[in-house]
């Protein structure tokens, strides 16, 4: 038996209670099948954790977060917490788990399942073969760089923010893509607009200085307008896109609606590798995996969610963070056994194939992993 991996269950609010328990169950069958021990504690986050703590992110739960080599996330927010100040809203939540447990790249794949390509919006021709990560910066740039705010002035306000990156905050991005891309294509499309930005000159300087130390994988450079387009004209041209966190704010949800539904797609956010607690067990590389779609309270208790993208983010977990790439691979394999037999959520519902609730397309692939 291999020595316990320690997960924190974060279910949030409204489809996550829903869609989180299918993925454990997942993990638990991996584990079950391969002589794995997943260890779950679970805690309060966004609105649940507001109705019981007065705050979208309590200590307690940080803290469980803290101390578990990663993290399982559902959805937050809802119309119920709408009225709230901001700066207790359910959505902190999710900067504070960046913030406390370190994690400066959000990872977030792009894939399309070739039986669903009627639900994109895009021609099949254009979409078929879609496989892309796009890799974003999260910690730094203008989101976060000061000054920033709005100030009055005699004749009006001024709104102020500021881009701003450095070298270690470029550099380690940098290596996540690289290391991905070692496991996919090896082929890096680092975006910016150095042309006219002076953040975005450094940022591709300190990219082309980290490549030097990959030269296996090919790295080319594209400005976000072009890059933009190009996701729309040729999306199969890309492998990983390496990007800063405004930038990748907008590619990967232009990314994400080429597969056509977000209740297929998983994201995660990593930190920096370390030595694991656990004895001989090598290096694990914090993480929080969530699914890109959000608490959909429209939905809520009618067992219509698809629990697939939580569940392609748990097999990111076993992928990113343990190591585990065919524990990871296996969960992939099994879902997409379940959609070749035409069995189809609300979301990608289609003529001619079969309608199931969210309990049982979680059930199915389950049953594709034990077999």
């Amino acid at each position: 038996m291999s020595p316990p991996y320690r997960i924190a269950v974060l279910p949030g609010d409204g489809i996550g209670q829903e869609v989180v328990p299918l993925a454990v169950r997942v993990l638990e069958t991996v584990s079950k099948k391969h002589g794995l021990i997943f260890e779950f504690q679970e805690a309060a986050v966004g609105g649940q954790a507001i109705d019981r703590h007065g705050v979208p992110l309590p200590e307690e739960s940080l803290s469980v977060a803290r101390q578990c080599d990663a993290v399982l996330l559902g959805a937050v927010g809802g119309p119920k917490w709408e009225g709230l100040d901001y700066s207790i809203r359910p959505e902190r939540a999710l900067l504070g788990l960046r913030e406390g447990l370190g994690l400066y790249a959000n990872l977030r794949p792009a894939k399309l399942f070739p039986m669903l390509a009627d639900a994109s919006t895009l021609k099949r021709e254009v979409i078929d073969g879609i496989d892309l990560l796009v890799v974003r910066e999260l910690t730094g740039g203008i989101y976060f760089g000061k000054p920033k705010g709005i100030k009055k002035y005699r004749s009006g306000e001024k709104g102020i923010n500021t881009e701003v990156y450095t070298t270690k905050e470029i550099s380690r991005i940098a290596k996540i893509a690289f290391e991905s891309a070692r496991k996919r294509r090896r082929k890096v499309t680092s975006v910016d607009k150095a042309n006219v930005l002076e953040s975005s000159e450094l940022w591709r300087r300190i990219v082309i200085q980290i490549h030097q130390t990959y030269p296996d994988v090919e790295l080319s450079h594209m400005y976000v307008d072009n890059c933009a387009m190009q996701l729309i004209r040729d999306p199969r041209q890309f492998d990983v896109i390496l990007t800063t966190n405004m930038f990748g704010d907008i590619l990967s949800d232009e990314a994400a609606q080429l597969t056509g539904s977000i209740g297929m797609l998983p994201s995660a956010s990593v930190g920096q590798a370390q030595s694991s607690r656990r004895r001989g067990s090598g290096m694990i590389r914090r993480g929080l995996y969530e699914p890109v779609h959000g608490s959909a309270p429209d939905i809520v208790g009618q067992d219509k969610a698809n629990p697939i993208a939580t569940i392609l983010s748990a097999a990111m977990m076993l992928e990113y963070s343990f190591g585990l790439d065919k524990s990871s691979q296996e969960i992939e394999a099994a879902v997409l056994r379940v959609l070749e037999k035409d069995y189809r959520t609300a979301d990608i519902m289609s003529v001619g194939m079969k309608p199931v609730g969210t309990r049982e397309m979680g059930n199915l692939i389950v049953q594709g992993i034990e077999r």
